[in-house]
């Protein structure tokens, strides 16, 4: 795999350490407190096979104890109740049916980053290196695609100017190539400056993929629709980032900046009608997390940090449908999560 050359974007504030680079966040903070968690009491857990047996999510806990940073499992019926504990350790996490993509960073003399592909059995069946800090990960609903995010060593959200690598992987570890070698096109012109910066890959099928673009001579962020089979990514609006398509199609989620307080980015999440166009806000709480889920067709999952407990998180949740809905823990101690019908 060639090494990727530095794509500097101008974009975030710091106070997307807890916010939108979460994930950023909690792998650090994981690796302060791993030896404090680890005296800690053991979590409610419950069976696998049968939390797998039923529909599910699967996700990170992040709860303190010795199973912090375990993939981990609950029944869509009672997220949160027990879990149920995976032999599978991941900093960032996707699952479709029985693959999951595990991206992970093994700490050593000489720390390393890399995407696993597990299966049923949480084996690892391929494994391909990440240029630094797992950012976000997602798989093509018939499983056959991987597509991963990763900060450049050294970079992280939390910079003015930070710089990304996302490639899309067959699921056995076929290299496919980088979104920056894709032909980009805004305004209906190609753009072609080297600054172009890529990330947050959302699959509708094996070929169509919503992700996210900018460029800091453009000063500009784009949500993009691309095809790998083509090699084309073509933007479609301005000023969205991380975007995740609904179960039905109909409808994509993604954060954006709406306004700006005292020198600093204020975020919400938005929910575009891809039919109409129409665009609406949803404010959250103090944070949001770049690899949103869908619970349902109107309702959208996403990771929170405790401003009092660092490193731990929560999922929560949003009913879009009903005006006026506030957000609701869905899993406590959990991040990145996925859901399996």
């Amino acid at each position: 795999m060639r090494r990727p050359t530095p794509r500097l974007v101008a974009l975030v504030a710091v106070v997307l350490v807890v916010t939108a680079g979460v994930g950023w966040y909690v792998v650090r903070a994981a690796g302060s407190q791993r030896h404090q968690v680890a005296s800690a009491p053991s979590v409610a857990s419950t069976d696998l096979a049968s939390a797998l047996a039923a529909p599910h999510v699967v996700f990170r806990s992040t709860l303190p104890g010795p199973q912090y940073g375990q993939v981990a499992v609950v029944p869509l019926a009672a997220p949160a109740g027990p879990r149920a504990f995976a032999d599978a350790a991941c900093d960032r996490l996707y699952t479709v049916g029985t693959t999951t993509s595990c991206l992970r960073i093994v700490r050593g003399v000489a720390t390393r980053y890399e995407t696993d592909v597990l299966d049923s059995s949480w084996r690892t069946t391929a494994t391909w290196p990440l240029p630094g800090i797992p950012s976000r990960s997602r798989i093509s609903p018939d499983g056959s695609l991987v597509a991963t995010t990763a900060f450049v060593t050294g970079h992280s959200y939390a910079q003015v100017g930070f710089s990304t690598e996302t490639t899309i992987h067959k699921a056995d570890g076929t290299d496919l190539g980088s979104l920056e070698d894709y032909a980009l096109t805004v305004d209906g012109k190609p753009y072609t400056a080297s600054d172009r910066n890529f990330w947050g890959v959302s699959f509708v099928d094996d070929d169509t993929f919503y992700a996210t673009g900018a460029s800091q001579s453009a000063n500009a962020t784009w949500l993009l629709k691309g095809s790998v089979s083509a090699r084309t990514l073509t933007a479609f609006r301005s000023g969205g980032e991380c975007p995740s398509i609904s179960p039905d199609r109909a409808h994509l989620a993604y954060k954006k900046v709406v306004r700006t307080d005292a020198g600093q980015k204020v975020w919400a999440y938005a929910v575009l009608t891809l039919a109409t166009g129409t665009e609406t806000l949803y404010d959250v709480t103090a944070g949001c997390d770049d690899q949103i889920e869908w619970l349902d067709d109107t309702t959208i999952l996403y990771g929170m940090a405790r401003a009092d407990e660092p490193g731990t998180t929560d999922v929560w949740s949003l009913d879009i449908s009903t005006p006026g809905a506030k957000p609701k823990v869905f899993i406590p101690g959990a991040w990145s999560p996925a859901v399996v019908r």
